[in-house]
């Protein structure tokens, strides 16, 4: 893989959706923020709903809901304050505000070919997080960074087969990168004669990828007032090449009577999982309507990161770290209301279980569960223009952890946090 070429793909892509900082806010490194349109309704109902061209990034059947040529472009801005606090081999130690700032954007297109066929493109993102752990933090042995980026290009088709039933589907186009690393904390004998000094890479890994990966969605209008979508998304698997650098990687090639070197050519495997989600929709009066979703994402494949560096190791893998995820499962439910013709005024909450169990928990990824309280408003500035927007305040859950290691000893804490969320969305019919 030519890494260079990989970087200008990444940033010609990212330019064209206006540019993209990633971080964690769904499950694991899952992004849920698709649209400003959803979030003010906590992204209840997705797979059932077709407020505007981002509907085909959770299902591409309800494309079949949009009439004409449709254009919908926003972002969401995520403001997350995360601490890790705990005591390494006996001493305290605490890190605020681990996880960056983001801007999330988003770009959509549709198109209605004819009374059964219809035609979208999306570009957006699923996966992305960043942490960072510096200063006087004592557990940097552990882990001190960590970052995935994705950036996903998704063309759609859907066919309405009559009234009542809708396929979609589409293939996913998917840009990654991301590194890894761990850091000594203080002064770090590594072996006899070796000492590594404070804040110097124990081990650093990046690279980036492209990859491929599919959607396929359905819906069914079971009446005039009640609907239920379902929409799945493939796994995608990426293997990002570049390179890694670091003491330990530098001992190792002593070891093999090599020269250190600045960096050694590597990849690392990285599984963006499969997700699924079933939503359903209910207009009760002329005015109020509910929808609710239950989502599934794959999160057991993601059970370790390993590199190849084949010039320190030959075929045999590199252990970055142990993750040990399982499944995780999210359930929200959203209502609509109609204020006046122009004004829709929209509400939600959600459940967001934690992909990890407490004895698995890493500070560079600090998963727990969270809990979603979201409104939102969307305007018809003109019949062709209306815009959005949405709040959402999310409650981390407090969760213990417990890092062990051999040769760099033990750390427990818990990590603690919330986030808050604003988006923004403009869609036009043309």
């Amino acid at each position: 893989m030519n890494k260079n070429k990989n970087k200008i793909t990444l940033s010609l892509a990212a330019a064209l959706i206006l540019g993209m900082s990633a971080n964690t806010m769904a499950a694991g490194f899952q992004l849920a923020e698709y649209s400003a349109t959803g979030l003010g309704r906590a992204f209840a109902g997705e797979a059932a709903m077709a407020d505007n061209a981002g509907a085909q990034f959770r299902n591409p059947a309800m494309l079949t809901y949009l009439e004409g040529t449709q254009v919908s472009m926003g972002a969401i801005y995520v403001d997350p304050n995360i601490d890790v606090e705990g005591s390494v081999n006996g001493t305290q130690t605490k890190a605020s505000d681990i996880a960056n700032s983001a801007v999330i954007p988003n770009f959509y297109l549709s198109h209605q070919l004819n009374d059964k066929v219809f035609l979208g493109l999306a570009f957006g993102t699923n996966y992305g997080m960043e942490t960072e752990l510096a200063g006087d933090y004592l557990a940097t042995q552990f882990g001190n960074q960590a970052k995935v980026m994705s950036i996903e290009i998704n063309p759609n088709i859907a066919y309405k087969i009559n009234e009542q039933f809708s396929v979609g589907g589409g293939i996913r186009y998917v840009m990654g990168e991301g590194h890894f690393g761990a850091a000594a904390s203080s002064d770090m004998p590594l072996a006899p004669g070796v000492t590594v000094p404070k804040g110097a890479d124990l081990k650093y890994m990046e690279g980036d990828d492209t990859a491929w990966g599919w959607q396929a969605g359905a819906a069914w209008q079971i009446n005039e007032n009640n609907r239920i979508g379902f929409n799945y998304r493939s796994e995608v698997e990426l293997n990002l090449t570049g390179s890694a650098s670091g003491a330990i990687y530098d001992l190792e090639a002593l070891k093999k009577g090599k020269k250190p070197s600045a960096s050694y050519a590597g990849s690392m495997a990285l599984t963006l999982p499969a997700t699924a989600e079933i939503a359903s929709f209910h207009q009760l009066t002329n005015k109020i309507a509910v929808h609710a979703s239950f989502n599934w994402t794959d999160w057991s494949s993601f059970d370790k990161l390993e590199a190849k560096i084949p010039s320190l190791y030959g075929n045999d893998p590199d252990l970055i770290k142990e993750e040990n995820w399982e499944d995780n499962y999210r359930l929200a439910v959203g209502t609509t209301y109609q204020y006046t013709n122009k004004l829709v005024l929209r509400s939600g909450i959600a459940y967001d279980t934690s992909a990890v169990s407490d004895e698995h928990r890493t500070q560079t990824i600090p998963e727990t569960d969270r809990l979603w309280l979201s409104m939102g408003a969307g305007y018809n500035w003109s019949q062709n223009l209306t815009l959005d927007a949405g709040f959402t305040y999310i409650f981390a859950k407090d969760a213990p952890m417990n890092e062990v290691d051999p040769s760099l000893g033990q750390f427990k804490g818990e990590t603690t946090g919330s986030i808050w969320l604003v988006g923004v969305q403009a869609s036009y019919r043309f």
